[in-house]
């Protein structure tokens, strides 16, 4: 068995909602000891700045100076990354020589997965050397663009890890019976399916949209950062015809492996929709695109666990009960520290 070690992992997602920083002792295989972890808000001006940076990304390519294109935020949101370690182990106690790295996986501006045709593109601003310097700390970084080389899709990077999860599971408090699928809803959705007993391999691809589209729609429609607890979802009604239009999307049931391009796709087909039947109609969307997840699986999960943001949406919860015919549970009933669990993934 390797050496335990406790590292920092570090992760932004693509709400810009703050970093999510966490503490984990580890030997990098089975053993998995959380500790403190927090998520520091970024300021309201560089969190518009990187909503900009993110639109404008989406139309570089392979060729262009990236460091001319976003180095300024790239300095700035590195600040802000070694900020919210400083506070992590101000909060536990500790200090960097107690640390033996950190894994940050940046923000990611930019995702192009892999097709038949080509190569992709994947784009993460974030300076490891910088954050390295600043904290005093050793940093591993750049995960998605070294398992593209390697062959995949730069996402999702935290199947083993939940794998890992999966196995500490109190059987008090859940037991699976076969399979267990644990889905990450975050901007994007990420699902990890894990064979029960080890038995096979541990499958992991992104089902399409989480929060990003219901986030967009909000922002639009109604001037706010998300739909606060599912509240606008749940005063409206799901349009079918729409719904049935946004499932038809390639993506929702290709076959793993697969990523999320989010440039692909928008909230154009709800055009003229009250905030209520909007936000419930993507509410139902991202549900839905989960379920198909089983469709690509060696058996039918009986035990789903739903972390990330999108598991504060008590709507989309709502939803995920009744897409998924099986039982679903909240990260927070089994005692995982569902926020920060791709932040922990890293660091693992």
């Amino acid at each position: 068995m390797a050496e335990k070690q406790v590292n920092v992992g570090l992760y932004c997602g693509a709400a810009l909602d703050g970093v999510d920083a966490a503490l984990l002792t580890t030997d990098g295989e089975t053993v998995v000891d959380a500790g403190a972890s927090l998520t520091q808000p970024l300021e309201d001006g560089l969190r518009d700045v990187l909503r900009e940076t993110v639109q404008k990304a989406w139309t570089v390519s392979a060729d262009d100076n990236l460091a001319d294109l976003f180095g300024d935020t790239e300095r700035d949101f590195t600040l802000a990354c070694a900020g919210a370690v400083t506070a992590l182990l101000e909060k536990a106690k500790m200090t960097p020589a107690d640390i033996e790295s950190i894994g940050f996986s940046g923000l990611t501006l930019l995702h192009r997965p892999p097709t038949p045709k080509g190569p992709g593109l994947t784009l993460q601003i974030g300076d490891p050397q910088f954050l390295a310097s600043e904290t005093g700390i050793d940093v591993i970084s750049d995960f998605q663009r070294a398992d593209m080389d390697a062959g995949g899709h730069g996402c999702s990077l935290s199947a083993l890890y939940h794998q890992a999860l999966v196995e500490t599971i109190d059987p008090d408090i859940c037991q699976p019976a076969r399979s267990v699928m644990v889905v990450n809803i975050g901007s994007v959705t990420s699902v990890t399916y894990v064979p029960r007993g080890g038995q096979g391999d541990v499958m992991a691809f992104e089902t399409g949209p989480g929060t990003y589209l219901m986030d967009e729609w909000m922002r639009t429609e109604a001037g706010e950062p998300f739909d606060h607890y599912g509240d606008a979802a749940g005063r409206g009604l799901s349009d079918p015809d729409v719904l049935g239009a946004l499932l038809g999307h390639r993506h929702c049931d290709q076959a793993p492996p697969k990523s999320v391009d989010l440039s692909e796709f928008s909230i154009d087909l709800l055009d003229g929709f009250h905030v209520g039947k909007g936000a419930a109609t993507l509410c139902a969307y991202a549900a839905a695109s989960v379920s198909l997840a089983d469709h690509h699986t060696p058996d039918a999960p009986t035990t789903w666990i739903i972390c990330g943001g999108g598991r504060r949406n008590n709507a989309l919860m709502k939803c995920m009960q009744e897409w998924i015919p099986a039982n679903v549970f909240s990260a927070d009933d089994i005692d995982w520290q569902g926020d920060v669990i791709e932040a922990q993934a890293m660091a693992y």
